[in-house]
């Protein structure tokens, strides 16, 4: 059974911080590009941030550069996405996405609300 669980969303004031996990089970993460998207009410799906497999880097969009860090734990077959000095804009759904030649998960989401 291939799945992926979005968890650690929520309710975050602006300049504040939030952490979201990707879990998989199934499958080994260590070998996919996981990349975290995320749509706003009225907003096109947007990617975020992006961990390439092994060997790879990271890359981010340039509206959260300097603010989200992506990273793996290997051991815990996840990977997270470190939120830090949150902006109103930041609010949306945010979505795991893992990719391997074609293979193509996705798991159902995290809301991320920043707001006063």
């Amino acid at each position: 059974q291939l799945q992926l669980v979005e968890s650690g969303g929520g309710l975050v004031q602006p300049g504040g911080s939030l952490t979201l996990s990707c879990a998989a089970s199934g499958f080994t993460l260590e070998y996919y590009a996981i990349g975290w998207f995320r749509q706003a009410p009225g907003k096109e799906r947007e990617g975020v941030a992006c961990i390439h497999g092994t060997g790879g880097g990271t890359d981010y969009a340039d509206s959260v550069s300097g603010r989200f860090t992506i990273s793996r734990d290997n051991a815990k077959n996840t990977v997270s996405l470190q939120m830090n000095s949150l902006k109103p804009e930041d609010t949306a759904v945010y979505y795991c996405n893992a990719n391997y030649y074609g293979m193509d998960y996705w798991g159902k989401g995290s809301l991320v609300t920043v707001s006063s």
